[in-house]
Formats: C-alpha cells, structure tokens, sequence
C-alpha cells in the first residue's frame, strides 16, 4: 500500500518528524481508516527512501500513542480512533495555522481590517476551488 507521505532532506525537522506528523494527520483525519495494514518497516522506508531506523521511531512513536497497532507475524495497522480525538487533531490543526498567520501579519504591520479581509477573500477562493474539485458550482 502506498501511503501519501514525502519528506524533504532540505528542511530542517528531522526525517522522522515529518514522517510522524504526516502519518498522524492521515490517520486522525480519517484519511488512513481503522485497521488499514501499513507497509511493513522496510517496505516504507524503501518507498520514502530513507532509514528502517527513522520508520521504525515513527511506528514505535504512534503506537505508544495508541495510532497504531502491531500483532506479531501480521504487521502494523491503524488503532480505532474516537470521533472526539479526530475533532480535537484538526481544530488544533486549523488553529495553528492561523496563529502563524496572524504571527506574519502582524510582523507586517497588517491591520485586523486587512488580515479579515484577506482571511474571507482566502476562504472565499479555497471554497469555489473545493467545490470545483468536487463538481459543483464555482
């Protein structure tokens, strides 16, 4: 199975890192279901290209908090995750995001006015692309 998670050796976050946050994002958003079986240790880090050492961190990592699972002989698969830990993961998600950007506009001396407006004109332009990408109306 091949798993949409890249990494970049330019940045500064170690490997597993950004392994462990993408992974943890697929299975708490719902992307990754309850008990899909994840490639094995050597498998993924083939496919990612890097260490079996830095795939097997980032299992070892989301086991111990209760992500994934692993049964002898079988592999590693995705824990069941409550709906209420889901909602949790993508508001803090969301939240950060736009602490960051209210960080930068801040920094740039943008007004509330300015980062409102330009939150709505954002929001406004993602919306019709969503539901383009979805076939509905622009």
């Amino acid at each position: 199975m091949w798993i949409p998670v890249h990494i970049d050796e330019n940045r500064p976050e170690p490997l597993y890192h950004q392994v462990e946050v993408q992974l943890r994002g697929l299975i708490l958003s719902g992307r990754l279901a309850e008990g899909t079986l994840l490639p094995s240790i050597r498998e993924f880090a083939a496919d990612l290209r890097c260490s079996a050492i830095t795939v097997r961190r980032v299992y070892q990592d989301l086991e111990n908090e209760g992500l994934l699972r692993t049964r002898q002989g079988t592999g590693t698969f995705v824990a069941g995750i409550d709906q209420s830990a889901r909602d949790e993961f993508r508001l803090e998600r969301v939240v950060e995001a736009f602490e960051r950007a209210v960080e930068t506009g801040l920094q740039l001396q943008c007004s509330r006015e300015e980062m409102e407006r330009i939150w709505r004109e954002a929001y406004e332009r993602k919306r019709a692309e969503a539901d383009g990408e979805k076939g509905g109306p622009q």
